[in-house]
This record gives structure tokens, C-alpha cells and sequence, in this order.
């Protein structure tokens, strides 16, 4: 019998893993830094707009994510990470993210449109 994927785990990452060892933290879509206790399956391309594929992420780059660009921006990038950390912005903030826990959360202020 095939064992059923979980919500928070779509690929079945740690399903053949013994119950007694800690699993080793995926890596971050987009800053590339490993997960901390909790890890956002982000959609790269907006389900309003048919994604239906699903990456990890830490909760501050989500949120900068979602601050910064519209539905149809990441539509365009689609799963492309590079493209995003092309942008200016992008970069200088994975720049500054990278030596933080992974664990760190930050409020993040919406972007002057």
C-alpha cells in the first residue's frame, strides 16, 4: 500500500526516515539558507494564476515575497529563483538575511507602488 503525502511535506521528503532521527533542514527557494523549525510551502507562481508546484521557504522571505512583488510579477518568474535574485532588491535582502538565524522573523513594510 502506497503511503499518503502529507499537506506540509508534497514530495514525501521525510517519509523514509527513521522516527527517532531529526531530519536534515531543506534548503531556503529563495536565499538558499537551511529551513528553521518552520518551514512555508510557498507556490512560486500564484495558485490564482495555476501554480500548483510548491517550495519550501523561511517565513521572512515569503513575507518579502509577498511585499514586493504582484500576483502577475511572480507569475512571470515562475520557478525561476535566479530571476528573482537578479532584482536589486532581491538581492540586497538575501544579502542581509544571510547571516541571520533561521529561525528570524521581521516585520516587513509594504513597497511604495
Amino acid at each position: 500500500m502506497a503511503k499518503k503525502k502529507s499537506k506540509g511535506d508534497p514530495w514525501g521528503l521525510g517519509a523514509d526516515e527513521p522516527e527517532g532521527e531529526a531530519a536534515e533542514p531543506l534548503p531556503c527557494w529563495l536565499c538558499s539558507r537551511p529551513t528553521g523549525s518552520e518551514v512555508i510551502w510557498h507556490h512560486p507562481i500564484p495558485k490564482s494564476r495555476g501554480g500548483r508546484d510548491t517550495v519550501p521557504m523561511h517565513p521572512v522571505c515569503q513575507n518579502f515575497l509577498i511585499a514586493n512583488f504582484t500576483t502577475s510579477e511572480l507569475q512571470r518568474h515562475g520557478m525561476d529563483a535566479a530571476s528573482l535574485l537578479a532584482d536589486p532588491a532581491v538581492a540586497k535582502f538575501v544579502a542581509w538575511v544571510a547571516n541571520k538565524d533561521p529561525d528570524f522573523t521581521a516585520p516587513q513594510a509594504k513597497k511604495q507602488r
